[in-house]
């Protein structure tokens, strides 16, 4: 009986002992727990920044290529100073989204009717507004635009654009040479007398004082006079009619 117990004592003494649960240690199946992960709060502020950039990005795009204008395309030559015919325009869509001061598809009748090419007009070419001039500006043939500064002694009160004045020289030399001339001679102060008034502009804006700033057209072979007569301050300007 004595062996036996001993047997019984002794037999067990290789095995390992059974930790207890209640002592922490992991049961089978299970994982050790890990540290916590350390967060970033900046660069997930960052990701989101990024994605929203992105997405006005994509916005803006979207919208400028559906912000587009009706425009003015010449189709065929021009020259300048030439009306632009009705069959030589066409319609053309661009991006509104380059500054530049097109002639818009609306203002085609406008454009027909006052307006001129202000150079020569090649097939093709999408119009805008420095490519063309007022109607009223252009210099026809055999003519000549010429500015004059004058004062108020110069010319009648009320001057304005489209009144047709007689140009004279009234320098003492010229009217000499009037005095001398035969009884019944043209009267050789006379420059032009069918000077066209393109554009009156006041420095006070009532004509009351100073100098007044004109510009005429007239044929070319009377701007030469009509320019040295201005040049020495002796140009005086008669009203001959109301309107061209």
């Amino acid at each position: 009986m004595k062996v036996r117990e001993r047997s019984a004592a002794g037999g067990g003494s290789g095995r390992q002992p059974v930790p207890a649960a209640g002592l922490g240690a992991p049961l089978d199946g299970e994982r050790l727990p890990t540290a916590p992960r350390e967060r970033k709060p900046a660069l997930a502020a960052l990701a989101v920044l990024l994605i929203l950039v992105g997405a006005l990005g994509a916005t803006v795009m979207v919208m400028r290529a559906g912000n587009k204008i009706s425009v003015v395309e010449v189709t065929a030559p021009v020259a300048a100073g030439d009306a632009i015919p009705p069959g030589a325009i066409r319609e053309v869509m661009l991006s509104n989204d380059s500054g530049v001061n097109f002639v818009r598809w609306g203002q085609r009748k406008d454009l027909l009717n006052n307006w001129r090419a202000g150079t020569n007009l090649v097939a093709n070419s999408v119009l805008t507004t420095s490519m063309i001039t007022k109607k009223d500006e252009v210099i026809p043939p055999g003519k000549s635009l010429v500015g004059l500064s004058l004062k108020t002694s110069q010319f009648p009160n009320g001057l304005a654009a489209g009144n047709v004045v007689a140009a004279y020289n009234v320098s003492t030399t010229a009217a000499k040479a009037t005095q001398d001339s035969a009884s019944g001679a043209v009267d050789t102060t006379l420059i032009s007398d069918r000077v066209i008034v393109k554009k009156v502009i006041t420095s006070t804006g009532d004509f009351s004082s100073g100098d007044t700033s004109v510009t005429v057209l007239v044929d070319s072979a009377d701007a030469g006079p009509l320019t040295i007569a201005a040049s020495a301050d002796t140009v005086a300007l008669v009203l001959v009619s109301g309107k061209n």
